[in-house]
């Protein structure tokens, strides 16, 4: 069985100080080309799609609220948009951006996804993500929300899914990922006729009003995009506990869980699958790769003042060790992998030219791409419109 493979791109890596590295461009982050050559050396490594990352404030080594740091890259592109710009310079891999389901309106990021999908032929994606801090609250002024470093620093810590904020905001995530799919369907695919003798554009039949009304959203609909490619764009989910294991299997086609382990990997399967048995599982991991990683590794940490500290487990070693811990999770129920390079561009060639070699070689990694949308990488049907019978 061929693993699906991704990568989650954010700056220079997913180290504080991978800026630093000797063959890192810092002065190229915020131009196109940069990201350009980042999906491009994706692509050719026939990887699944990338996923990039995005947020309502600045980076911060605090829970909430800026730092005064400036030994590390602060600020970032909008990622929908910069998908949009990469999308015509890419043809098979999928482009997946983050967009926060908390401040803004589901409708925007409907129609936002949508034209990402018409755009790159099929290819796009959305990692739908709650923002809880109260200093990206104030950016918008339409509600307040508590100090997330007192609510994530009560005595013996906090569990999320017992936090009604934190529950508020996943179940505001759910109703906007809803919204969206209502929106996605509400086109249906031949609603455009486009007959120029008589006159007809559009069978306004096959046009629908989503009619949603919830706690969080009221939307009417349709959409202003027409279907697209994909039907709907693939929906995925970051998740380390309960409450948004639910969340993802309540609305997302793929989770990225955050096992350390390949036991823990096999409980969160089990976990996960007792939720949902139709979710598509990867496993986040942190990676520096190479026969010098550890002392590249190092090297950062001691430039940062500090051990690299993740949500995801973070491994050091050669494309073949790191080869043979994907095919040990995937035994364990993984079913594919989102890689976080540690720095790029060197982590991320080591996982385009060597990692999937070490995977093809053993039979485990395609050799071309078989279809030429995002749901047809990842062996998912396209969907049929929810209005369509009504017509």
């Amino acid at each position: 069985m061929t693993l699906h493979l991704a990568v989650a791109l954010d700056g220079a890596g997913w180290h504080p100080a991978a800026w630093r590295e000797p063959a890192a461009t810092p002065r190229e982050i915020f131009s196109p080309r940069y990201w350009a050559g980042l999906v491009a050396e994706a692509e050719r490594g026939l990887l699944d799609f990338v996923t990039i990352e995005d947020a309502l404030g600045p980076q911060s080594t605090l829970p909430d609220g800026p730092d005064d740091r400036t030994d590390q890259v602060r600020g970032r592109f909008d990622a929908v948009l910069l998908a949009a710009r990469l999308a015509p310079l890419t043809s098979r891999i999928g482009l997946v951006p983050t967009a926060t389901t908390t401040h803004t309106e589901p409708f925007h990021v409907a129609v936002g996804i949508a034209t990402l999908d018409h755009v790159s032929g099929g290819r796009a994606g959305w990692r739908p993500q709650i923002s809880a801090r109260a200093s990206e609250a104030r950016h918008f002024g339409r509600r307040e929300f508590p100090p997330l470093d007192r609510l994530l620093n009560r005595p013996g810590g906090v569990d999320l899914s017992e936090d009604p904020h934190a529950r508020d905001l996943f179940a505001e995530a759910a109703d906007a990922v809803e919204v969206a799919r209502r929106l996605w369907d509400s086109w249906e695919d031949d609603a455009e006729i486009r007959d120029v003798p008589t006159g007809r554009f559009i069978d306004r039949d096959k046009l629908h009003y989503v009619d949603f009304s919830g706690r969080f959203f009221s939307v009417r609909g349709p959409s202003i995009t027409p279907r697209s490619p994909q039907g709907r764009p693939v929906v995925t989910a970051l998740a380390h506990a309960r409450l948004p294991y639910e969340f993802a299997a309540s609305g997302a086609d793929v989770v990225y869980v955050t096992p350390h382990s390949a036991e823990q990997a096999r409980a969160i399967v089990e976990e996960v699958r007792g939720l949902s048995g139709e979710l598509k599982i990867f496993a986040d991991l942190v990676v520096f790769l190479g026969d010098d990683a550890a002392r590249r590794k190092d090297r950062l940490d001691d430039l940062d003042g500090a051990e690299l500290a993740s949500d995801a487990a973070i491994f050091t070693g050669t494309a073949a060790a790191l080869a043979d811990v994907l095919l040990e999770w995937r035994r364990a129920g993984i079913q594919g992998f989102r890689l976080r390079p540690g720095a790029v561009p060197y982590d991320l060639e080591q996982i385009t030219r060597g990692v999937t070699a070490e995977l093809r070689a053993r039979g485990a990694f395609r050799r071309e791409y078989e279809a030429g949308t995002l749901r047809g990488l990842l062996g998912l049907p396209r969907p049929a419109s929810r209005y369509a019978e009504v017509s």
